[in-house]
């Protein structure tokens, strides 16, 4: 199959004893620019989805179809593995089992699927969650829907920043009892909080919204944390450089007078411009 190397990899970092951390990417050239650096997993966030798809909030407002091509142009460009937050799975446990067909052929290498309710429920305020049974569904009909068997599968709670750490673990533990590949929490605070759920469960972990208190790689990975995403800053800066670029044209500036512009190496390699005229050369006998 065509993306099992890439699943195979990741399974290798989770499987591994240390903790990695991802690069946050969302489109062709952030991917590429990833895997040049050396990163051994990417992470495709449901926010920088969000915000690369549509330029909204992150309030589930994009469709899967929408996420799954970005996904596929991603795949298209790069070959490295990319984790996936396919937040709700866009439903119910029958709308789970489309998003993991979807993702699974756009070309990822493992997704999440949280227990959040999304969209957010009419008059109430704050996170809500779905019930542990119906999360155990959703995790149900994500493992039966993939037909490569190398995908990986994360189950995703937030219930410890939404009711408390004992939720967080007893829902844990139901996903880990349904199959999943390993654990994916959100809303963990302290290093206690962390070691309560390693000891609780057996699943590598993959963390999110990373703390100070939670940021020593050395204990992290001691705890069976394998991924510990640390927030989104390269949508961030690379907007505030195009609204710095822009703004530098609109108010006169020269080409010569513009900063921190990519050179025309960089843009070479990111473009793949040699693997690209060297294309030209064999089948257009150009540049010959």
């Amino acid at each position: 199959m065509a993306w099992r190397e890439r699943r195979e990899a990741l399974r290798a970092i989770l499987a591994g004893s240390r903790c990695v951390r991802p690069a946050s990417v969302y489109d062709a050239i952030s991917i590429r620019i990833a895997e040049d650096l050396g990163f051994d997993v990417g992470m495709f966030g449901g926010s920088v989805a969000s915000l690369a798809i549509l330029g909204d909030p992150d309030l589930a407002l994009i469709t899967l179809t929408e996420l799954a091509e970005q996904v596929r142009r991603m795949s298209r460009a790069a070959a490295l593995p990319v984790l996936v937050d396919a937040d709700h799975g866009y439903g119910n446990a029958l709308n789970v089992r489309r998003t993991v067909e979807e993702l699974e052929a756009a070309g990822a290498a493992g997704l999440t699927i949280e227990d959040t309710l999304l969209p957010q429920a009419f008059g109430q305020v704050g996170t809500q969650l779905i019930s542990p049974d119906e999360g155990v569904g959703k995790i149900r009909a994500a493992l039966k829907a993939r037909r490569d068997p190398s995908l990986v599968v994360i189950g995703r709670t937030g219930a410890a920043g939404v009711t408390d750490l004992a939720d967080a673990m007893a829902r844990a533990t139901a996903y880990e009892a349904a199959g999943v590949d390993a654990l994916f929490f959100t809303g963990l605070k302290r290093r206690a909080d962390l070691e309560a759920v390693a000891a609780e469960t057996r699943l590598p972990i993959v963390l999110g919204g990373v703390t100070d208190d939670l940021a020593d790689p050395d204990h992290l990975a001691a705890n069976r944390v394998r991924i510990a995403v640390q927030g989104h800053a390269p949508i961030a800066a690379a907007t505030q450089a195009v609204h710095e670029t822009l703004k530098a044209i609109v108010e006169g500036a020269g080409p010569r007078d513009l900063k921190n512009i990519a050179s025309s190496d960089l843009m070479n390699r990111v473009m793949r411009g040699d693997a690209v005229a060297g294309r030209q050369s064999a089948f257009l006998k150009i540049g010959r």
